[in-house]
């Protein structure tokens, strides 16, 4: 899958990711990417970032629904660009095999083009916690906090 966009970027991963198809997923990145997620897992190569999708979508991410948002693109130049998309997840597998609730992400993707193809260098996805404006670590965990 080509993008001739950095635009393209989201709708492109969301159907990828609806198709449960990690090759085509992983075709987005460039072979020495890096991604980040939601809870820091770091894969540094393309990959690594098929194998890890290819798992998760096969099985907690297997009936999931993957949906972009709000997209916003920034260009750095003519060769390079952030963008950052909401997407909404439903779907989830629970580790019980019961539905897990919605959760809303934003993932960050730093796209770069080579001769006519944007690829991404590297991804960020963050949980978004309503209500919530830190982490606060204690008692074995990690627990949302808003010090307001």
């Amino acid at each position: 899958m080509s993008l001739r966009s950095p635009e393209d970027m989201p709708a492109a991963f969301a159907r990828a990711w609806m198709d449960r198809d990690a090759a085509a997923l992983a075709a987005l990145f460039a072979e020495d990417a890096d991604f980040v997620n939601v809870v820091g897992i770091w894969w540094e190569t393309r990959p690594a970032i098929e194998k890890a999708h290819g798992y998760a979508l096969g099985s907690f991410f297997a009936e999931s629904r993957l949906v972009p948002g709000r997209v916003k693109v920034r260009r750095l130049g003519e060769d390079v660009a952030v963008v950052h998309c909401r997407f909404l997840l439903t779907g989830q597998t629970g580790p019980d095999g019961g539905a897990a609730g919605r959760r809303s992400t934003i993932l960050c993707f730093v796209m770069q083009r080579v001769g006519a193809v944007w690829r991404c260098v590297t991804a960020q996805n963050t949980d978004i916690v309503p209500g919530a404006e830190t982490q606060l670590a204690g008692g074995g965990g990690l627990k949302p906090q808003d010090y307001r």
